[in-house]
């Protein structure tokens, strides 16, 4: 390759780099510096006492950074920066996933709950301290017998009137706070989710519902405090350098001022009180506040997914396997299309989502940039739909991609010392935490077919059927934000995609949005099916159901990520990389649909020849992406001391 064409390369990298980094591209900087500096990459072969220390010196690095406190706001000792903290948490994900989690769990988590769940008092009390890391914590939410469903949490937090204290209690073995990141060894307080237990004068004591209270675990000396039993997760399938643990509480008492009471309060003499009448409203009222962490988990999982595509690219550029026609070189594997259609279709998929989650990121650091009174609710519950959505194609896709990037790198690509088995290992758990993929599809899927109406926030599964089986004919979508590029592009474009240009971003949206919009119908007729009066009759239509749902809420999903896409290549003026761009979108569209041609047909949304042009078109755009294919990973931005591994190195 002549110098001209490697600086071409480089020019075309540096601009779609720009184009994947955008709002937060200092910050991105900043951090990629750090990873290289300090040589931030997946160890193997340390014991788990000497990964955690690793990690929490790490992790003390990075305060002088000035990120830790970007998550806070500037009037609790913060700098009121929530899209550049999530941004370098996210681009820790081409480092190490431990720190990544390990601080993700001590701001994002932890931080995140006293910051938006408490109130001057705990802001005075904790804030300062847990961003120098003088004050350790963890987020105690998850129990062993409880992980999704929050609200039956059996832990209990019982005031008791004549001291003034709340009394935190594990009822059962399966109350045990469980899988928790930091209560193994280093957290000295948690942010423990328990069942409020309390009554005012001449009242019963009942549960309030699920609150949230700082509860101290360990002393100076890192002992448990008495009626605290912590124990250690030990060995998982990645993830060394966090210590998970698991927590019991025997009869804590704690002050009735570490109730983290922004949005609910308990008087001395035990009286309840919350400016939120609806106990289920209040409940996603406070999780809504701690959206946070869901956005922050997706995009770390896509970086570490962009991560475990550059390693794989990039050795397919350098291994060569079997003679090339009429030449004394073996071709190199990128050469082959197999190989071709094995990565690239990952790599635009990668494109479309880092640039969709950025879009979620920005739209985060606005609402909760803004002052408490001037947030719309409406737009609270939009932006914790499309984090959902956005995290659990997010987390798939890394799942998949770096699985993919794995077996594409053959031998090589399974040994430790070439990252892609460590990144495999550490990737793994980001499917189930911050919510269960299944879980949270089906919620994006839920929030379709009811349009956010306020009635379903913590229906049950049979409350939620009988709600839908009670609506009107036709369901409402709730379509992204308006965008005036998407419009006019779905306005140009042909009504019948059939007789369309696959090329053309109107067409493309138009299928996608066909498609949601007849499964979301669909899905809803099925639950009209069920009576709004038997409670059996609901339940078995609902379990039915899922696997519709699971489709309704992937649908979903893929269709605002292509709007995404389609509008942040408007915003693209160089032409080269513009030019790209569309290639990558169209290549994201295609593979999209080759993989659920049997639905299209099926349902007569593409003919029978246009499915094989779409078959076609993803080895032609494979073909067509080929000469690209170094700079696309290149814009990545994976720091080079990530991808200095002997795979690559030695060709």
């Amino acid at each position: 390759m002549s110098s001209s064409s490697i600086s071409q390369g480089q020019l075309l990298a540096g601009h779609l780099q720009d184009v994947l980094d955008g709002r937060w591209a200092p910050t991105r900087a900043v951090v990629r510096d750090y990873i290289q500096s300090e040589g931030l990459v997946p160890q193997s072969g340390l014991s788990l006492d000497d990964y955690r220390a690793r990690v929490l010196k790490q992790m003390t690095q990075m305060v002088p950074l000035g990120f830790p406190a970007s998550g806070f706001r500037t009037e609790h000792g913060g700098t009121g920066d929530v899209g550049g903290a999530v941004t370098a948490i996210e681009t820790l994900g081409y480092g190490d996933l431990s720190l990544m989690v390990k601080a993700g769990v001590q701001w994002g988590l932890f931080g995140g709950a006293i910051e938006n769940l408490g109130t001057k008092h705990h802001h005075d009390k904790y804030v300062r301290g847990l961003i120098d890391l003088d004050i350790l914590g963890c987020f105690a939410m998850t129990e062993t017998g409880h992980g999704s469903n929050v609200q039956s949490l059996e832990t209990t937090a019982t005031y008791l009137p004549e001291s003034g204290e709340f009394e935190i209690h594990s009822p059962t073995p399966s109350a045990r706070k469980d899988y928790i990141g930091g209560a193994a060894q280093h957290a000295r307080y948690a942010a423990v989710f328990a069942q409020l237990i309390t009554g005012g004068p001449d009242e019963e004591a009942i549960s309030r519902g699920v609150h949230c209270f700082v509860v101290p675990l360990r002393d100076a000396n890192g002992d448990d405090l008495p009626g605290i039993t912590t124990s250690d997760c030990g060995y998982k399938g990645g993830l060394p350098g966090v210590d998970n643990g698991r927590i019991m509480f025997d009869h804590v008492r704690i002050p009735r001022e570490d109730l983290l009471n922004r949005y609910a309060d308990v008087a001395a003499d035990g009286t309840y009180s919350s400016s939120i009448e609806s106990d289920n409203r209040r409940f996603f009222t406070m999780l809504g506040t701690l959206i946070r962490g869901r956005v922050t988990v997706g995009a770390s999982a896509g970086a570490a997914g962009r991560f475990g595509l550059a390693l794989a690219v990039r050795y397919a550029l350098e291994r060569r396997q079997f003679d090339a026609p009429g030449g004394n070189d073996e071709l190199l594997l990128m050469d082959y299309r197999t190989h071709q259609r094995r990565l690239l279709p990952l790599v635009a998929r990668a494109y479309a989502f880092a640039i969709a989650q950025n879009e979620v990121t920005a739209e985060l650091h606005d609402l909760q940039s803004a002052a408490p009174d001037d947030v719309d609710p409406d737009a609270v519950r939009s932006l914790e739909a499309k984090a959902a959505a956005i995290k659990a194609g997010h987390t798939a896709l890394a799942q998949r991609a770096i699985s993919e990037a794995r077996a594409a790198c053959g031998g090589a690509g399974y040994m430790s010392e070439n990252l892609l088995p460590l990144l495999r290992g550490d990737i793994d758990v980001f499917t189930t935490f911050e919510g269960d993929n299944l879980v949270l599809t089906q919620l994006v899927a839920k929030q379709q077919l009811t349009s956010y109406a306020d009635d379903v926030q913590g229906l049950d599964a049979v409350g939620w059927v009988k709600f839908v089986a009670s609506m009107a004919k036709n369901v409402a979508l709730e379509k992204t934000a308006a965008r005036q590029v998407v419009q006019t592009l779905m306005d140009d474009s042909d009504e019948d995609p059939e007789n369309s240009s696959l090329t053309h971003p109107g067409t493309q949206l138009r299928l996608l949005r066909n498609r949601e919009e007849h499964l979301t119908r669909t899905a809803a007729n099925r639950l009209r099916n069920a009576r709004s009066d038997d409670e059996q009759e609901a339940l078995e239509a609902f379990t039915a159901t899922q696997d519709h749902l699971i489709k309704v809420g992937d649908a979903y999903i893929e269709r605002i990520v292509l709007e995404s896409f389609v509008d942040a290549i408007g915003r693209v003026t160089e032409p080269e990389a513009r030019k790209v761009l569309k290639q990558v979108r169209n290549l994201f569209v295609y593979s999209l649909l080759e993989e659920d041609l049997g639905w299209f047909l099926m349902h007569r949304h593409v003919s029978v020849e246009r499915a094989k042009a779409i078959r076609r078109g993803v080895n032609d755009l494979c073909g067509d992406l080929r000469p690209s294919a170094r700079a696309l990973v290149d814009a990545f931005g994976v720091p080079d001391v990530c991808l200095d591994v002997p795979m690559i190195r030695h060709g």
